[in-house]
């Protein structure tokens, strides 16, 4: 018996389908994730960008890295999800596996480890959740010099 899913659950549903067609490169999915209201701006802040407004400027980026990414892999953990009539707030950590193009044909660069903190915002419409935000922060690691200093004091 197929239950209705709760407000939360098809959240969680959403954001876990952007995170999926950003893995398989999937630009049309992913296009169609996020929301096309002629009243609400969309926007994103990729870590170490500036703020994208727009779909053109927002879907442009994500092209881009798609383009640029040979594999991507993203590990979530502290999701939270929060709901206030049609918005939602994910917040998460992206636990992120990535590989750029390799100097040889065939081949897989090397895989890259990187923390992103994220806060993705949700509205809801017609035809579900839509993302209306991304916000990508990086999480800085601490150096070994940094932890040396804190064992010290």
């Amino acid at each position: 018996m197929n239950r209705p899913r709760t407000d939360v659950e098809q959240i969680e549903h959403a954001n876990t389908a952007f995170y999926e067609a950003m893995e398989r490169g999937d630009f049309e999915g992913l296009s169609d994730l996020w929301l096309n209201d002629d009243d609400s701006e969309i926007s994103c802040v990729h870590p170490g960008w500036p703020v994208l407004s727009g779909r053109g400027e927002v879907l442009r980026s994500y092209a881009l890295i798609m383009a640029n990414t040979d594999y991507i892999q993203f590990f979530l953990t502290d999701t939270k999800v929060t709901v206030a009539d049609d918005t939602a707030l994910v917040t998460c950590t992206e636990n992120i596996l990535s590989g750029g193009p390799a100097e040889e044909a065939g081949e897989l660069g090397p895989l890259v480890g990187q923390l992103v903190v994220a806060t993705n915002v949700f509205r809801r419409t017609p035809d579900g959740w839509k993302v209306w935000s991304h916000h990508g922060s990086p999480v800085l690691a601490e150096s070994d010099e940094e932890e040396d200093d804190e064992a010290s004091s």
